[in-house]
């Protein structure tokens, strides 16, 4: 859908909702701040902006991409977007959604009910990613005061969106099939390695190492949480010095706290990687904080037994060069040992990575 499509009828669906000042906003790609090594995303983000008598008033716009990771259909693609409109409201912190609709071709944007790919608009919140911290690191070698109490922060906003269980009868399994086997994860992120940048052999093998941490883990439903779902350093805005807002919650509300505790720490071995060539440095240091804090602030004494295929996952995305296009081989390598390292290992424990990085395959 090209810009003539796009933007007047949506401006209009605007001018019904936030009145007529809105019927003159402008559009521009929202830029990737803080992208750094990462490429790839199912969407193109817009700045949404107007003037009213108050200021000007912005907003975010999100869509999701036709194509591969379980997006193909447009059923998929509004699945995605209805779970966002339902989800985001409801945990602590996140951005709020301020209008989801449907473009239709040709014509003013519309309600759900008709047709057309979907959208999502958001508050728009001022900060900056995560990843840029971590990107200043990797170039300074130094960790700051406020390096450490981010790292602290985040282990207790975790922590504490984690606290109370939940009681579902079907979700934690639910949660479990899709790590493995959706577009968006496992089997999804499997898929997407380019032609010869990952033998197939060693594919297979992370699949069924990983369905059988599935099994293992299926009935564990008292671990049952409300979660984020994606919280990498790209989905956290920080600003001043640790008040931070989440975005994008992704795939449901619900699951295992390790999912979240996953996503955030893999980035601090992999930042140790690619500046170190192992698990030493800032990072490291980084990363035993901050799994220090969650464990002390959350009591999870479980988390060493079931983040396995969590780790797994974050680390096919990483090691992947259809997302991290111009990671080294050597880097890639480490992520290959890491994630049979812990997929083969009954717990994991930190003190143990430099051992799971010197040896085994591939």
């Amino acid at each position: 859908m090209n810009e003539e499509d796009l933007f007047p009828g949506l401006r209009a669906y605007l001018a019904r909702r936030f009145g007529a000042e809105a019927g003159r906003a402008t559009f521009e790609p929202l830029a990737a701040t803080g992208a750094g090594p990462k490429r790839g995303g199912y969407g193109v983000p817009y700045l949404v902006r107007w003037r009213e008598a108050s200021g000007e008033r912005r907003l975010v716009l999100e869509t999701v991409r036709p194509g591969g990771f379980g997006h193909e259909d447009r059923a998929d693609r509004a699945s995605a977007i209805v779970r966002a409109n339902d989800d985001y409201g409801e945990l602590s912190r996140h951005v709020r959604v301020e209008g989801a609709g449907a473009f239709a071709r040709g014509a003013p944007a519309v309600g759900l009910e008709d047709t057309g790919e979907f959208f999502l608009l958001t508050e728009f919140c001022p900060g900056e990613p995560y990843a840029i911290d971590l990107q200043r690191i990797s170039r300074d070698a130094v960790l700051t005061g406020r390096d450490r109490a981010r790292a602290e922060a985040l282990a207790g906003y975790l922590a504490e969106i984690h606290r109370q269980p939940v009681s579902h009868p079907t979700y934690y399994r639910r949660r479990l099939r899709d790590l493995v086997g959706s577009g968006e994860c496992i089997a999804g992120i499997a898929d997407s390695y380019p032609p010869g940048t990952a033998p197939k052999h060693l594919l297979l093998e992370a699949e069924k190492l990983a369905l059988s941490w599935r099994y293992r883990l299926r009935d564990r439903q008292e671990r049952l949480r409300v979660i984020h779902g994606d919280f990498h350093p790209w989905n956290i805005l920080f600003e001043g010095e640790t008040s931070l807002r989440a975005l994008d919650r992704s795939r449901g509300r619900f699951g295992d706290p390790a999912d979240d505790v996953a996503a955030l720490s893999i980035n601090y071995v992999f930042f140790a990687l690619r500046t170190r060539g192992a698990f030493a440095g800032p990072f490291a240091e980084l990363f035993v904080l901050f799994w220090e804090r969650y464990l002390a602030a959350s009591g999870d004494d479980g988390l060493v037994g079931v983040i396995a295929p969590y780790f797994a996952f974050r680390a096919l995305v990483l090691a992947n060069p259809l997302w991290y296009p111009e990671e080294s081989e050597d880097t890639r390598r480490l992520l290959w040992r890491f994630l049979f390292g812990v997929l083969e290992a009954e717990r994991f424990e930190p003190a143990a990575i430099p051992v799971l990085l010197s040896r085994g395959r591939p």
